[in-house]
C-alpha cells in the first residue's frame, strides 16, 4: 500500500511529529511505501521523492512576507498545487492527514478530494472546534468551550491566540469559514486518540458516524524496565504555559527535601534559570537517555491546565514502569488507572500538588505497588498493534472509495 502522510512540520518538534515519524517507519518496515508532505524547514527529517514542500511560515517573523499570511492561512494555493504534484508522482492509495491548519490549510483536503484519493485524519488537538486548539482562555487561564458550539468569534473577543487581536481574528475567520465550507466532509474517518476528544468533536454534528478512538501507541522499553530506581521525581515534556509549569515549580519550592528532575524544552525554559535548588534541569533529552531518566524516576508528574488528549509523556512513563501523578483532566484518566498505575488529582493548585507529591513520595509501599503494576505492561498499545489497526482503516476507506 502507498501512504502519503501530511503534516505541517516534518521534523522532531512535538507529539504529532513523533507520531508521523514512528508510524511511517513502522509501515515501511512492513513493506508499505510511505512519503510525506509538509512545510519547508532546514531541520526536516521526512519528505517525498520530488523534494516538494510548501514555503515556511514563521508567525513570529518580522519579515515583509508575514503580510501575506492572512490570505495564506485561509487557503494555500501553493500547498494545493504542490500536493497535487507529489500525489500525481507517488499515486498514494490513501492520504493520512494530521496537523494542517494555518500553514497547509484545508486546501490540501480540497485537492486530494478532486484527485479522488481517500483521506483519514488523526485529530491531535481541538483545532477543528477551537481556533486556539486548547479549549483554554489563555489570558484568564480558564477552561473554555465557547467556540465548540457557539461562534468562533469568541476567540477574537478574548484574544485567545498568543494574546494577539490580529492573530485571533484570523483564527476566528478561519474557524467560521471552514465551519460552513464542506472541506472536512470529504475526509472519510477521523482518528481520535481519546474518548474525551471524540466526545468534544461529536458536539459538531458534521462528524457524526465518522470518528473512531485509537489511543496513542508507545515503544516498550524492556531494557529500561530493569534499571534500579533513583531518588527523584520527574517532569519531562514541553515547557509551556498549558503544561502547568509555573504551578509545578511553585509546588517544588514547597518541598525542599524532595529532589526533582525536569527535562524538556519550550517557551518557558527560561524559568529554570532560577529554579529552586532541589530542581535539576537537564534540558531536552531523547532516545535511550530519556528512557533511562524515566525508568529510574520514583514517579513522574504531569499537571496540565488544558484538556490534554492522549499525552505521550504519560504513556511513555507508564510503559517504562514509572507511575504517574497527574491531573484528572481531558483524556488522562483513560490512561492512568487511579490507585493502580498512578494517582489522579482533582485540585489544581501548587499547595495541593505539593501535598500529593509529598504523600506519594513518602509512601514507599504504595509506590512499590504502583510501580509493579506499571511494569506488567497491561493495556499498552504497541506501535505494531497500532499500525495493524491503521492498515485496516486504510483498507476500509479505500474499499469505500472504490464503491463510490
Amino acid at each position: 500500500m502507498k501512504i502519503l502522510i501530511v503534516n505541517k512540520f516534518l521534523y522532531p518538534r512535538g507529539g504529532a511529529e513523533t507520531y508521523i515519524d514512528r508510524i511511517g517507519r513502522a509501515l515501511k518496515s512492513l513493506g508499505h511505501s510511505v512519503q510525506y508532505f509538509g512545510m519547508c524547514d532546514r531541520r526536516n527529517t521526512m519528505g517525498n521523492e520530488l523534494g516538494l514542500e510548501t514555503g515556511a511560515m514563521d508567525f513570529h517573523s518580522r519579515s515583509l512576507s508575514r503580510f501575506t499570511y492572512p490570505l495564506r492561512i485561509l487557503y494555500s494555493t501553493e500547498a494545493s498545487r504542490k500536493l497535487q504534484k507529489v500525489a500525481a508522482a507517488f499515486e498514494p492509495d490513501v492520504i493520512h492527514l494530521n496537523n494542517i491548519n494555518f500553514q497547509l490549510t484545508p486546501s490540501v483536503i480540497h485537492r486530494a478530494a478532486k484527485m479522488g484519493i481517500p483521506m483519514v485524519q488523526t485529530v491531535h488537538d481541538f483545532q477543528m472546534i477551537c481556533p486556539n486548539h486548547l479549549m483554554l482562555e489563555p489570558r484568564k487561564k480558564v477552561l473554555c468551550d465557547k467556540c465548540v458550539e457557539g461562534s468562533k468569534w469568541n476567540c477574537a473577543r478574548n484574544r485567545c491566540i498568543h494574546g494577539s487581536l490580529a492573530k485571533s481574528v484570523l483564527g476566528s475567520l478561519e474557524g467560521e469559514l471552514y465551519r460552513y465550507l464542506p472541506e472536512y466532509d470529504k475526509i472519510s474517518r477521523f482518528v481520535c486518540p481519546s474518548f474525551f476528544l471524540e466526545k468534544q468533536l461529536l458536539r459538531d454534528p458534521r462528524y457524526a458516524g465518522k470518528t473512531m478512538v485509537l489511543h496513542n501507541f508507545t515503544l516498550k522499553g524492556e531494557e529500561a524496565l530493569e534499571l534500579e530506581k533513583q531518588d527523584y521525581v520527574l517532569y519531562f515534556g514541553r515547557l509551556a504555559e498549558e503544561k502547568g509549569i509555573h504551578r509545578l515549580l511553585e509546588a517544588c519550592r514547597r518541598l525542599p527535601d524532595i529532589p526533582f528532575v525536569a527535562a524538556g524544552s519550550g517557551p518557558l525554559e527560561g524559568l529554570f534559570d532560577d529554579c529552586p535548588p532541589n530542581v535539576r534541569f537537564v534540558g531536552f533529552r531523547t532516545g535511550q537517555e530519556l528512557d533511562r531518566l524515566i525508568s529510574q524516576a520514583r514517579f513522574s508528574v504531569y499537571f496540565p491546565v488544558w484538556y490534554e488528549n492522549c499525552p505521550l509523556s504519560v504513556l511513555e512513563s507508564l510503559a517504562l514502569g514509572t507511575p504517574v501523578l497527574a491531573n484528572r483532566i481531558g483524556g488522562i484518566e483513560e490512561l492512568v488507572r487511579d490507585g493502580e498505575t498512578g494517582v489522579l488529582i482533582d485540585e489544581f493548585t501548587p499547595d495541593h500538588y505539593a501535598a500529593q507529591i509529598d504523600r506519594l513520595y513518602r509512601d514507599k509501599e504504595r509506590l512499590a505497588r504502583l510501580t509493579k503494576n506499571c511494569q506488567r505492561q497491561e493495556g499498552i498499545m504497541t506501535l505494531e498493534a497500532y499500525c495493524e489497526k491503521l492498515l485496516q482503516l486504510y483498507e476500509a476507506v479505500c474499499r469505500k472509495g472504490k464503491r463510490q
